[in-house]
C-alpha cells in the first residue's frame, strides 16, 4: 500500500514516517504540509491510504476530504488527531481508523491490518468510504474559503471575492471578476454553506447578492441579475418570490 503523510507538524510527519518505516507492507510515497499541499499531492500520486492530520492551519483535515476531485479516486483515510472528545466520538460512532497523537506502535499496527483488508475487498473499501463521507458532512465547519482548481493547481477563494457559482457541462464553476475555477462541491451544499450572502437564482446558478450590479424585471413576474463580469442570469419564477423575500422593496 502507497501512503501519504499530511500534517502541519514537521516533527510529526518524521516520527510517524519512521514508524511506518517499520511495516514493509506500507510504502511512503510523499508528505504534505497543509491542505492545498494534500490536496495537489492526492491528486498526483494517488495514493491508497492518507494519514491526515484533523486540526492545520487554513483547510482541515475534513475540509481536505471535502475537496478531493471526483475523478480522483478516493484514498482510504486515517485520522489523525490530539484529544479531541467530540472528534473521537464521532470516530466511534461512525467506526472510522483513527491515530491519537502521540501515535503509538501497537494502535499504528491495528489500523494497518485493517486498512490492508479494507484494500483487499471493495465492498468493505466502499462501505468505509460512506462512513467518511457521513462524518464529513456533519463536521465541516462552515465554508470561510472556497477550494478552487484551475489546470493543475489549487487556490482558496474568498466567498465575497466570488460573483457566482454556475453548472457548465457537468462541472461546477465559481466565477470571479476575472477568472473562472472549477469547484469540487454541489451547488445544494454550497447554498447550504453560504446561504447568508448567496441566492440559489435557478436551478443551475447561486449568485452573490452583493455582487449584483442590477436587478431587471423579467418573464412572468421574474427577474435578471445583471452581474460586474456581463453575465445575466434569469431567476426561476419558483425562486422570484424567495428573491422579494430576501431584497424588500422587489
Amino acid at each position: 500500500m502507497t501512503g501519504l503523510i499530511v500534517d502541519d507538524e514537521a516533527a510529526a510527519r518524521s516520527r510517524l514516517t519512521r514508524m511506518l518505516s517499520k511495516h514493509p507492507e506500507v510504502s511512503i510515497a510523499g508528505e504534505a504540509s497543509d491542505g492545498l499541499q494534500a490536496l495537489e499531492s492526492i491528486g498526483r500520486l494517488r495514493p491508497d491510504l492518507v494519514f491526515l492530520d484533523i486540526q492545520m492551519p487554513g483547510l482541515d483535515g475534513f475540509q481536505v476530504i471535502r475537496s478531493i476531485p471526483a475523478e480522483v479516486p478516493r484514498p482510504l483515510i486515517i485520522f489523525v488527531t490530539g484529544f479531541d472528545r467530540h472528534a473521537l466520538e464521532a470516530f466511534e460512532a461512525n467506526a472510522l481508523a483513527y491515530l491519537l497523537k502521540p501515535v503509538e506502535n501497537e494502535q499504528l499496527a491495528m489500523v494497518l491490518e485493517r486498512a490492508a483488508k479494507l484494500c483487499a475487498f471493495e465492498q468493505m473499501r466502499q462501505q468505509e468510504e460512506s462512513r467518511v463521507a457521513e462524518l464529513v458532512r456533519s463536521r465541516a465547519p462552515a465554508l470561510e474559503q472556497i477550494v478552487a482548481r484551475k489546470r493543475d493547481r489549487f487556490v482558496l477563494l474568498n466567498p465575497e471575492e466570488i460573483l457566482y457559482f454556475c453548472v457548465e457541462g457537468g462541472l461546477v464553476r465559481a466565477k470571479t471578476a476575472t477568472e473562472s475555477f472549477v469547484v469540487n462541491y454541489q451547488l445544494a451544499d454550497l447554498e447550504a454553506a453560504l446561504a447568508h450572502a448567496f441566492f440559489r437564482a435557478r436551478r443551475e446558478a447561486l449568485v452573490n447578492l452583493k455582487q449584483v450590479k442590477e436587478i431587471r424585471p423579467f418573464f412572468k413576474s421574474s427577474f435578471v441579475l445583471a452581474m460586474p463580469d456581463a453575465a445575466e442570469i434569469a431567476v426561476s419564477a419558483r425562486q422570484a418570490r424567495l428573491l422579494r423575500q430576501r431584497i424588500p422593496g422587489l
